[in-house]
C-alpha cells in the first residue's frame, strides 16, 4: 500500500499538545479507512504539522481526518519510507514516545538541504578521469565532515550529493569545512560548489522538499561562488551566532528577491530551453520585467548575458546527454536547441577545451 505525507497549516494558537490529540483521533478511526497512521512532525514556529500515513489514496487520508477532527489536509503527496527517513530520521515514532498516553512530538520536519554539485572544469574530458586514489580521498573527505555534522545524504552520485540536516548550524559548518578539506587535499581537478537552501516537505509541489532542492541546485549552478546560501538559512544562520561563518569571503548569500527571480526565470527555462525558436526576449515576461531590467538582473547574479546564460544551460544539458550516450553529437545539438550542429560543436570545443565526440562514451 502506498505511502502519503500531508500537510496541516495551523492557528497560531495551536499547539504541540493539541495536535498530538488530533494524531490520537485519527488511530482510533484509521482502520475504517483503511489508513494506518505512521507517525506525524509539528513545527511551531511555523505552525505546521505533517502525518505519514499508509494508505489506498488521498482521499481516504482527507475522509479520514474530517471524520477523526475535521482537519482536512492543505497538501498530500505521495513518499517513499526509504527517502523520507533519509530526509527526516525516521519514519515511525520516535521510541522516547512510543510508550507515553498522549504522544506528544513537538519535532520539526524544516530542514536546510545541501547540494554538492561537482563541475565540469573545461579541460576535463570523458577520456581524462581523476585518479581513483584522487576520487576516493575526495569522497572519504566529504563523507567524513557531513557525518561528524549530522548531515544525512540522501541522493550521492559521482557528480553531485543531496544532503539533510536538521541543524542549519551544521550545515554551514560542514560547507565551510567540505570547502577546506577540498584545498587542503588539493582536489583542483575536482572544483566543486555548494548550494544551501532551507524548507519544509511537502509544498504544492509533488515531491518531498521538491521546492527547497530545487532551489539549492539552481543557485548552486548558475551563481558564480563557492557556497551560494539562501535568504533564510543565511537569517537563520545569524540568530544561531554564526555571522562568523556566513561573513566568509567564500559564501555569497542571496536576498529573497533574487531568489524569486532566480525561481520565476528557472521554472520558464527549464519547460522551454529545447526549443530551438526560444529567445531570450521570452525571459521578460514570466521574470516580470523589462529586456534591460532583465539583463541587469541576470548579469548581477550570474554574471552572464541573457544569450550566454541560455547557450551555457543548453550545453551543460548537452553535455549530461552526451555522457549518457543518448545519441549522436547531431541529435544531440538538435535536442538541446541548438540550430546547426557545426555551432553547437564550436560552442562545446569553446566551453568544455574538447569536441562533443569526444564526450561519447562509445569514444572512449
Amino acid at each position: 500500500m502506498p505511502i502519503f505525507m500531508d500537510r496541516h497549516d495551523v492557528s497560531d494558537s495551536v499547539t504541540a499538545e493539541h495536535v498530538a490529540q488530533l494524531h490520537k483521533e485519527d488511530l482510533k478511526i484509521q482502520d475504517a479507512f483503511g489508513c494506518r497512521g505512521l507517525t506525524y512532525w509539528f513545527d511551531d514556529k511555523r505552525k505546521t504539522a505533517f502525518c505519514l500515513v499508509e494508505a489506498p489514496n488521498e482521499q481516504a487520508i482527507r475522509d479520514m481526518h474530517d471524520q477523526a477532527h475535521g482537519q482536512i489536509p492543505h497538501s498530500i503527496i505521495e513518499v517513499d519510507a526509504v527517502v523520507v527517513e533519509s530526509f527526516l530520521g525516521r519514519i515511525e515514532d520516535p521510541k522516547k514516545n512510543q510508550d507515553s498516553t498522549l504522544n506528544i512530538i513537538d519535532d520539526p520536519a524544516f530542514r536546510t538541504i545541501m547540494v554538492i554539485a561537482k563541475e565540469s572544469a573545461r579541460s576535463e574530458s570523458s577520456n581524462v578521469h581523476q585518479s581513483t586514489d584522487l576520487l576516493t580521498a575526495y569522497f572519504e573527505a566529504i563523507h567524513y565532515v557531513l557525518k561528524t555534522n549530522d548531515g544525512r545524504v540522501v541522493r550521492e552520485t559521482k557528480d553531485l550529493f543531496i544532503v539533510s540536516f536538521e541543524s542549519v548550524s551544521k550545515a554551514v559548518k560542514a560547507s565551510l569545512e567540505i570547502k577546506s578539506k577540498s584545498h587542503e587535499l588539493r582536489f583542483d581537478t575536482i572544483p566543486l560548489k555548494i548550494g544551501l537552501s532551507a524548507g519544509v516537505p511537502v509544498t504544492e509541489k509533488k515531491s518531498i522538499f521538491e521546492d527547497t532542492i530545487n532551489l539549492a541546485e539552481r543557485i548552486c549552478a548558475i551563481i558564480p561562488g563557492e557556497i551560494i546560501v539562501s535568504a533564510e538559512v543565511a537569517d537563520l544562520s545569524g540568530s544561531d551566532n554564526l555571522n562568523t561563518f556566513i561573513k566568509a569571503e567564500n559564501i555569497v548569500i542571496l536576498k529573497p528577491d533574487e531568489e524569486h527571480f532566480i525561481t520565476q526565470l528557472m521554472d520558464f527555462i527549464d519547460s522551454t530551453w529545447g526549443d530551438s525558436n526560444l529567445k531570450v526576449d521570452d525571459f521578460s515576461k514570466p521574470a516580470g520585467l523589462s529586456k534591460s531590467q532583465l539583463y541587469r538582473k541576470l548579469k548581477t547574479l550570474t554574471g552572464k548575458s541573457p544569450n550566454t546564460f541560455l547557450k551555457d544551460y543548453r550545453l551543460k544539458k548537452a553535455l549530461a546527454l552526451l555522457n549518457k550516450n543518448t545519441g549522436n553529437v547531431s541529435e544531440i545539438a538538435f535536442e538541446t536547441g541548438f540550430t546547426s550542429p557545426s555551432y553547437f560543436s564550436k560552442c562545446f570545443q569553446k566551453k568544455y577545451g574538447h569536441s562533443p565526440s569526444e564526450y561519447l562514451p562509445a569514444n572512449a
